[in-house]
């Protein structure tokens, strides 16, 4: 399997667990199979980053891996989107 052949997905951050695992959570919409209305859904990944750059609230782009862990099975390949921080909404 060829790195291009792999998958990649874009999440927001929803927390940051450990020095180099992060919470990504991935939101989809999924047609109810009877009533045919569009539902909104999300998942949450546990991911690798390795240079530990990514916060709360940032979009970040994961790709699939082999197993790191018990739950981390994606590698950030680069964060999308940076969120604002406290300080510049204020400011």
């Amino acid at each position: 399997m060829n790195r291009a052949d792999r998958k990649t997905i874009i999440g927001v951050v929803k927390s940051v667990s450990g020095q180099k695992s992060i919470k990504v959570v991935v939101a989809y919409k999924k047609q109810h199979p009877l009533y045919r209305k569009e539902i909104n859904r999300e998942t949450v990944l546990h991911a690798h980053d390795e240079e530990s750059k990514a916060k709360v609230g940032d979009r970040v782009e994961l790709m699939q891996t082999r197993p790191i862990s018990k739950l981390k099975r994606w590698r950030v390949i680069r964060i999308v989107t940076v969120a604002p921080s406290a300080h510049e909404t204020t400011a």
